[in-house]
């Protein structure tokens, strides 16, 4: 009867410490320290998803980011510098010696003047944004510029104008830019004029990607002038028949 109790009470032991194992090997996370094989990643099952592609819908809402470049959110206008004969040094008789002064007053006179006390307008670029739309394969944008500008110890009441250019871009490849000579009238030296400036007509290629680029800022690039003329033709003279 003993014999009969100590197995009843190790067949009882054994089945709770089965349920224990079992029970801990269910909530192993296989970390290497209680390696029961629960966890292993199958080798025959087939590799995970990978990332999904970019879906119409998405392309569709895509509108390319506008940036200002470095040194193009800023556009000064100064007064015209007025030209200074060139200084002459009383002559010595030193050959060597006139020569060193002349030098030197050459070089001073060279030296250009303090700008911030030539400029009578500082325009500058504080927000930009965009719109888009899609229709017949094209993506149309609007880009909105807004800035202020700041009349400056030259100021003159008037009319400044702001070279502005917009463009898109993909990669290298320039799908659209264009220089916009914007005009703003200020008459007011004691405070800054706001401005918004738009262009409502840039059409290019619908992306199949969203990796076009817009830029937007100041351009102080002038296109060259066209100075060839035009070839005269000579018409040749037909000849006399009696």
């Amino acid at each position: 009867m003993a014999f009969h109790t100590f197995g009843g009470r190790f067949v009882a032991g054994l089945a709770l410490t089965g349920f224990m194992l079992a029970a801990a090997g269910c909530q192993s996370s296989d970390n290497g320290i209680l390696n029961l094989g629960f966890g292993k990643k199958d080798p025959t099952a087939p590799p995970p998803p990978q990332d999904p592609k970019i879906l119409a819908s998405q392309l569709t809402a895509y509108c390319p980011k506008v940036t200002v470049r470095d040194g193009t959110a800023f556009f000064n206008t100064y007064v015209k510098d007025v030209q200074k004969p060139k200084p002459r040094v009383k002559k010595t008789g030193d050959a060597a010696q006139d020569a060193a002064a002349q030098a030197a007053a050459d070089a001073a006179a060279a030296t250009p003047p303090d700008d911030s006390a030539r400029i009578i307008y500082q325009a500058s670029i504080s927000d930009v944004t965009r719109d888009c739309g899609r229709a017949d394969g094209q993506l149309t944008m609007k880009i909105a510029v807004a800035g202020k500008v700041v009349p400056g110890p030259k100021f003159a009441p008037g009319t400044i104008t702001m070279p502005i250019r917009t463009a898109v871009m993909h990669g290298t490849d320039v799908l659209y830019s264009q220089i916009h000579q914007y005009q703003v009238q200020v008459t007011d030296p004691s405070v800054a004029t706001q401005f918004v400036f738009t262009d409502s007509n840039i059409v290019v290629p619908a992306p199949t990607a969203p990796d076009y680029q817009a830029y937007a800022g100041y351009d102080e690039t002038v296109p060259k002038a066209t100075t060839s003329k035009p070839k005269k033709t000579h018409r040749k003279k037909a000849a006399t028949t009696n």
